[in-house]
């Protein structure tokens, strides 16, 4: 099901309905040209085809109260006539095309090229025998049999060429492979609510079908398209859809039109789907955009037909429907500022390519020269013309030794590293319920400096519970007896609460035996609930009498008004409006308050001040929440003005206050005092009193009694930070974040506010790296400021989770922590796999270069580097990657921005092993004949078969490098490199493996790995002098790093790249937030119909001749998100769409292929 196009799914679908149309009062056709109206002519259509959205739902055949019947036969059905919610995805890349992908490696295809002329000469043998006096042949002469077997160096090469190729296309594929799993598991973490046999069920998005009613509220992402049924106050933001960033009123009689992946800003209500997957507004895009392979293997042909700009304007589709391999590369693109180590490593990756360039180039002239000054200076040859070929032949094999030594140098294993290391630890996380969609954001995390969180559910349980309260001027600690209070103050505090809620909000009887009954919806709505129940009263009665149909008017609780109310008509025709909210807010609009006996009384100022002080700020101090319950009667004519909410939310009677308990969870304490001890600010953000915040920071252990440390609230840091005229001055943020630890009654502007204030802080030698948590849409901006965004799985609203780059499936603090630790190991394993693999590098580089100037020949062979580069890059990519952290991780301070990625104790461990190595090999080479009693392998002619001498070279080599590998488990230092070995069974299997497969090469490899089976004398020698890395290893460890001053480091960020692109485009960003993060299918559906308004809108403006500047605009907004796809099309487009967005292009170093970043 999942591989099949579009259309196939499409006129499956059509066939189908023609086939069923019948069974229910409207097509599939006829719903889906409903759906494309708007507002008004929506209206008008229903009116004249259907009648109303009530007939639209017996046509359905559902109910607008009950909704569908639920039974398996029925939705079936459904799916069968008006197709599935889900679009299907696009083919994964095959095995092959990896394949075809990998082979476009420079350094491979040079090699291929001349390992394709070596073979072809040898088997060109020119006419008679002259060639004995052609070239100069050192040592002993040639026999025919080694003549003949001079093609195979060439096939082994080839041979070896596809190994690389095979391992990395398969690592390619497995990559993709997770990915898929990971998207899925994210589309199977979406759950909507939909009405089913009268039952509020919460169900995957995937399973939503026409006829469905769905219920939808602030901060949900819409699943499907439908037609709004009833509700309060519902405000849409279709800027995804239609680009326009006002939020639309939606209401049944004037715009009842909802589209799929729109985000609800404000409100609640009902609605009936009327077209899912496929087939909805934002599906029929994405078929247009034809997600289906074979269009879109034309559409790639057509685009590149076309010039520059057009194919700009289709390439960037093509990565983001294409495989999850390119996330890697989107999340990279489209956060270029965030992977510090990505930054670091391509700088780092084009540094060495450069040396390893230069060195192979020298390598080869210093070959050439030398053989043409021997051959036809020193001993006066000429060249004849059937020599040629011979000299061709010394020339290629020169050629190839260079290549091999550029091979050798360029780390290709790096970029693997990066993926295996990130793939691994995205799947451990997962564990430890950390969800993560961009798979930098883990490394990320491990230099987190700061986190901001929040504190309703993140750091404390989110259970809420009325434990005080002041009911008829009496203020009581623990909940009231029910005859202590009065009758007509007890049937208003009931009415308030139950009907001035969500009707989703109830309290159902526990799960288990003696559990704590379950809380579903708001939980600041069940705490009140519960205490309804708690006064021995029941809340369902008065909602039946009541039911949401009847509600007048609503207005739901934003974070502006900080307040909710709900009017009713009263049966006399009067008008009764029920509020609660946080106490300020609401106690300020009190003129009254009920008395003891019942009745209302005279409320004053002084009487609030005398309030606030007796009841509120006690409560407060004692980490409660206060919400104020209250009243207010309106005559029935005239009608109030419903729409001037100061004038409404005015007068009011308070009828009691409360105080809501949200225990601490029982692990935060701790967790914050690990994130205290490994260098990271943990500050809480949050919207409660300043008194509650104060008190649970000072449980959770943010702030400490004694300490030098701020408590603010919103309005008084908006104060601090704004100068005369209230703009936002960096140097004042910078006199108060870094001691600010609470910031109370803040605004999502407040929480953006100041985590872009620490972000841009350069108050610091380091640059903060900032973790925010937010579960709110308004957290979205935040979200995306910060370097990492955790979003709360749980209470988390689809907003929110879009703008994220972690998902905290738990919504728990201590896993944020967790997240911490697997950046921390992330980063290590790749240091340590860097350590490693730059020994080899030196090494190999070294011994090639020195032996090809000296003995003309390199000592370690074409196939043996490669085989040498296979096991160090990509095995030991893969054994050093797959580290498990450890708690220690935790003890030390992160590492910064600047901080290098080869420290000085790393370039200590590389340069001393190399000195190590380099003394053995060269002894070797030179004196390791005598040492051994055999042949000299050194001045071997062209293909005299392979010596003793030079096997014992190879092998020597290879056991340094794998007892090396044991050492480079340790990078800070650390003396026991065995510590925790057998914790990672990969590492061990891949040492073991690797000693094996190189006994099988030494002993049966002959003549393609140029080597001579050994005795068993001679492998305990190479075996002995490998084990001399450990010994050797704990000397080096012995040298205090200190004394090498001289020792550089490598691979450090500079202040000046750091400016990140983004910052210039950082106002067009903060505005689509919504639009940049959308999931991967509807990035596509949006950025589609963005991209055919704009090309509308081109088309139009230069049709009118008009400036383009319009159209330009909205575009540059596209290419915004545009640059995370960008990496797939060519870097010249890569500009072009860029040079729309910013003023900056990209380094070219981050477009193109992300394996061949090491390649200059």
């Amino acid at each position: 099901m999942g591989d099949m196009t579009n259309s196939d799914f499409y006129s499956k679908n059509q066939r189908n309905e023609s086939s069923h149309g019948g069974e229910f009062g409207c097509t599939m056709e006829e719903l889906r040209s409903l759906m494309e109206l708007r507002g008004t002519e929506a209206v008008v259509k229903i009116k004249e085809t259907y009648g109303d959205t009530e007939a639209i739902c017996r046509r359905l055949r559902t109910s607008p109260v009950e909704g569908l019947p639920g039974t398996a036969p029925d939705l079936e059905k459904r799916k069968q006539i008006f197709g599935q919610n889900f679009i299907p995805p696009k083919k994964p890349k095959t095995f092959l095309q990896l394949v075809w992908e990998a082979l476009q490696d420079v350094t491979l295809i040079i090699l291929e090229i001349a390992a394709i002329i070596s073979l072809g000469l040898s088997f060109y043998h020119p006419p008679g025998e002259s060639n004995e006096g052609c070239a100069t042949a050192q040592g002993g002469a040639e026999d025919e049999g080694e003549a003949e077997a001079g093609w195979i160096e060439g096939a082994a090469i080839l041979l070896s060429v596809i190994c690389v190729v095979l391992v990395t296309a398969f690592n390619d594929w497995s990559k993709e492979k997770q990915f898929r799993g990971l998207q899925s598991r994210i589309e199977q973490e979406q759950k909507f609510t939909v009405v089913r046999a009268g039952q509020v069920v919460q169900i995957p998005v995937a399973e939503i079908v026409v006829g469905d009613i769905a219920q939808i509220k602030y901060g949900d992402l819409l699943p499907a398209d439908g037609l709004f049924i009833q509700g309060n106050d519902l405000k849409i933001d279709e800027s995804s859809l239609t680009g326009e960033s006002d939020q639309v009123r939606k209401s049944v009689d004037k715009d009842p039109m909802l589209l799929s992946g729109t985000h609800v800003m404000e409100g609640s209500g009902r609605m009936v789907v009327t077209a899912v997957g496929v087939n909805s507004q934002t599906g029929i895009i994405f078929t247009l955009l034809g997600a289906g392979g074979e269009e879109e293997e034309k559409k790639d042909k057509k685009a590149k037909q076309q010039d520059g700009a057009a194919a700009m304007e289709m390439q960037p589709l093509k990565s983001a429907e294409g495989g999850d391999a390119d996330d890697k590369k989107k999340a990279n693109l489209h956060k270029k500022e965030k992977s510090v180590l990505q930054g670091k490593l391509t700088k780092l990756a084009v540094q060495i390519g450069k040396a390893g360039l230069v060195m192979s180039a020298i390598t080869v002239i210093i070959l050439v020269l030398y053989f043409t000054v021997d051959t036809f200076v020193v001993n006066k040859k000429p060249w004849l013309p059937e020599c040629t070929p011979v000299y061709v032949q010394y020339f290629v094999k020169f050629f190839i030794i260079g290549v091999t030594v550029l091979v050798v140098a360029v780390p290709e294993g790096l970029p693997l590293a990066v993926t295996i290391s990130l793939a691994y630890s995205v799947k451990k996380m997962m564990k430890d319920n950390n969800l993560v969609r961009h798979l930098d954001a883990c490394e990320t995390m491990g230099n987190a400096t700061a986190i901001c969180s929040d504190k309703t559910g993140t750091l404390t349980t989110n259970r809420m519970t009325v434990v005080q309260a002041y009911v008829g001027d009496v203020h009581y600690k623990e909940i009231p007896n029910p005859s202590s209070i009065n009758d007509k103050t007890m049937e208003l505090l009931v009415n308030a609460i139950a009907i001035n809620s969500a009707y989703t909000t109830k309290i159902l009887p526990p799960e288990k035996e003696g559990a704590l009954p379950r809380q579903v919806g708001n939980k600041t709505e069940c705490g009140l609930l519960g205490f309804v129940l708690d006064l021995k009263q029941d809340y369902e009665p008065v909602r039946s009498q009541m039911p949401e149909e009847k509600l007048y008017k609503v207005y739901t609780f934003n974070s502006v008004r900080k307040s909710m109310s709900t009017v009713i008509k009263m049966p006399d025709e009067s008008f009764r409006m029920y509020s609660k909210g946080a106490s300020e807010i609401v106690l300020k609009k009190c003129c009254k308050i009920l008395s003891e006996a019942g009745e209302p009384r005279i409320f004053r100022p002084r009487d609030r001040d005398e309030m606030v002080k007796k009841v509120i700020e006690p409560m407060a101090c004692d980490g409660l929440r206060t919400i104020c319950v209250a009243y207010r009667d309106f005559p029935s004519s005239p009608e109030p003005d419903w729409d001037n909410e100061n004038d409404i939310l005015n007068d009011l009677t308070c009828i009691c206050v409360v105080g809501i308990e949200d225990p601490v969870r029982p692990e935060v304490p701790e967790a914050i005092r690990k994130c205290q001890r490994a260098g990271i600010t943990v500050r809480m953000v949050t919207g409660d009193n300043i008194n509650t915040a104060r008190a649970i920071a000072i449980k959770c252990g943010i702030i400490h009694p004694g300490e030098d440390f701020l408590c603010l609230e919103g309005k008084e840091f908006n104060r601090r930070i704004r100068n005369e005229k209230g703009e936002i001055e960096q140097e004042r943020i910078d006199k108060i974040w870094p001691k600010l630890r609470v910031l109370a009654r803040s605004s999502p502007t407040d929480k953006h506010t100041l985590v872009k204030g620490i972000i841009d802080s350069t108050h610091t030698e380091q640059r903060q790296v900032v973790a925010v948590t937010g579960d709110g849409t308004n957290d979205g901006p935040a979200l995306k400021k910060a370097d990492v965004g955790f979003a709360m799985g749980i209470a988390g609203t689809d907003v929110a989770k879009e703008a994220s780059d972690i998902i905290l499936t738990d919504d728990n603090f201590s896993s944020i922590v967790k997240a911490v630790m697997w950046g921390r190991n992330v980063y290590d394993s790749i240091s340590k796999f860097l350590q490693f693999q730059l020994t080899v590098n030196v090494v190999a580089v070294i011994v090639a270069f020195t032996g090809a100037c000296i003995t003309q020949d390199s000592p370690l062979k074409a196939v043996q580097m490669l085989w040498v580069n296979l096991i160090m890059d990509t095995f030991a990519s893969l054994a050093l990657a797959t580290e498990p952290p450890t708690e220690t991780l935790l003890l030390r301070k992160p590492y910064g921005r600047n901080k290098p990625l080869i420290s000085r104790t790393m370039m200590k461990n590389i340069l001393g092993h190399a000195v190590y190595q380099l003394t053995l090999i060269f002894t070797l080479l030179f004196v390791g004949e005598k040492m051994f009693q055999i042949d000299s392998g050194r001045n071997a002619p062209l293909h005299s078969p392979p010596s003793e001498h030079y096997t014992i070279i190879f092998n020597t080599f290879v056991m340094m490098q794998l007892f090396n590998e044991i050492n480079a488990r340790k990078i800070h230092g650390e003396r026991n490199v065995f510590d925790g070995i057998f914790r990672n069974p990969i590492f061990c299997t891949i040492v073991l493996g690797t000693f094996a497969i190189q006994i099988v090469i030494v002993q049966f490899g002959g003549k393609p790995f140029s080597c001579s089976p050994l005795q068993l004398d001679q492998w305990m020698w190479c075996i002995f002098i490998g084990l001399g890395e450990l010994v050797w290893g704990q000397v080096i460890a012995t040298i205090p790093t200190s004394r090498l001053k001289f020792l550089k480091e490598a691979g450090r960020l500079t202040q000046k790249e750091e400016i990140p692109e983004e910052e210039l485009n950082e106002d067009v960003e903060e505005i689509d937030h919504a639009e940049r993060e959308l999931r991967r299918g509807q990035i596509l559906w949006f950025r589609g119909l963005n991209r055919i308004q704009t090309q509308i809108e081109v088309v139009n403006t230069f049709k009118s001749g008009a400036s383009f500047q319009g159209a330009l605009r909205r575009q540059s907004s596209v290419t915004s998100q545009s640059q995370d796809v960008a990496s797939l099309s060519s870097p010249s487009r890569v500009s072009l769409s860029n040079a729309l967005s910013s003023p900056t292009s990209l380094p070219p170093a981050a477009a193109g292929h992300p394996r061949r970043e090491g390649v200059p």
